[in-house]
């Protein structure tokens, strides 16, 4: 099966709610600039932050700038 999350949907939907749920938390509660400053994993998610690349491997695919944003 492809698809896997189709077949046990509920179960799909809590694992993953499950998974994401502290990084949604953290951003409600600290804000996005705390949050990534205090997160790596969540850090690592962000991908455009005022309107520059800021993962290498977006800009590499698109053969665009890349800038690392310090928080």
């Amino acid at each position: 099966m492809t698809n896997m999350p189709v077949a046990v949907p509920r179960t799909s939907t809590y694992a993953l709610t499950n998974s994401t749920l502290s990084y949604a938390l953290a951003l409600a509660d600290q804000g996005l600039e705390m949050s990534m400053g205090s997160n790596k994993a969540l850090k690592k998610g962000l991908n455009i932050y005022k309107g520059r690349i800021t993962l290498r491997a977006v800009a590499e695919s698109f053969g665009m700038d890349y800038e690392e944003v310090q928080f």
